[in-house]
């Protein structure tokens, strides 16, 4: 326990290296903020700081990083992010036909070939077999229709 008190900065870096690990896995940018905090209290140690002061500065840092710094961070990461147009964010705009009337809570419309569960978009009117509409959203299995006409049908 000795050795781990004089080399207390071999103690931030093995945690420092551990909140890296784990930033790998979740790849949020939240970890690896903290591991920059945990290389600041190494710093600290190395320095000689005590203990109590060593964990102020690694909170501080870390804090500082995560409301500071992560910001800029994640835009940077997420400004090319785009939608590539699969999946069920594909569907919207497009047009679907009523199979049977879709209200606020239940309906079916035919859907890029399938049948999917409706309902349709909040102070949207009733919408009635035969009736062509377009998706204004997905919500997991369910589409929300309006009794507009698509305006895009890709």
């Amino acid at each position: 326990m000795e050795w781990l008190s004089d080399n207390a900065w071999l103690g931030w870096l093995g945690l420092a290296l551990a909140l890296a690990a784990i930033e790998v896995a979740t790849v949020d940018f939240v970890f690896v903020m903290l591991a920059g905090g945990a290389l600041a209290g190494s710093l600290a140690a190395s320095l000689g700081a005590p203990v109590p002061a060593q964990v102020i500065i690694a909170a501080l840092v870390g804090a500082l990083l995560v409301f500071l710094v992560r910001p800029i961070v994640r835009s940077r990461f997420l400004e090319g992010v785009a939608d590539h147009g699969i999946g069920p964010s594909s569907l919207v705009g497009r047009s679907a036909q009523v199979i049977e009337a879709v209200t606020q809570f239940d309906g079916r419309v035919r859907l890029g070939g399938e049948i999917w569960s409706a309902r349709v978009a909040e102070g949207g009117r009733t919408c009635e077999a035969g009736d062509e509409v377009r998706v204004v959203a997905i919500h997991g299995a369910t589409a929300i229709v309006s009794g507009e006409k698509a305006i895009q049908d890709r």
